[in-house]
């Protein structure tokens, strides 16, 4: 029994340091690599796992805007175009979680190329390419 219970205690262990492990991200110095439209085309609650496809585009403006456009693709709503501020912090992307609103959500970029994009905010990812 004693053994059994070192063996979970250290089990238990290994999956708390596991989880808690940081993900590589990839710092940005200012703005300047993720200026101009990107089409959203997933997301998902972790890299691996099904992805839900999107029909979004945001496009990062010089002066910390970022303009929202959504289109439902059930077409209950119809658009939707919405415009958010945006900063780069730590080398991270600080966006306003919601227009009028001064509260912010830090995404980290944790994949990038020229022409794609992974992004990691609070709850899900989302994976993007340059128009």
């Amino acid at each position: 029994m004693k053994k059994t219970l070192q063996l979970l205690l250290l089990a238990t262990a290994f999956f708390a340091f596991s989880a808690s492990a940081k993900e590589k991200t990839i710092a940005l110095e200012d703005n300047s690599s993720i200026l101009g439209k990107w089409r959203l085309t997933a997301e998902a609650p972790a890299k691996h796992k099904a992805k839900t496809p999107l029909n979004i585009t945001w496009e990062f403006k010089k002066g910390g805007m970022l303009n929202t456009k959504a289109t439902d693709a059930r077409n209950r709503t119809g658009s939707m175009n919405i415009n958010v501020k945006y900063s780069i912090e730590d080398g991270a992307i600080k966006k306003q979680f919601k227009p009028g609103i001064e509260k912010y959500e830090t995404c980290r970029v944790t994949d990038k190329d020229a022409k794609t994009m992974i992004l990691h905010c609070k709850f899900l990812y989302y994976f993007m390419e340059k128009m």
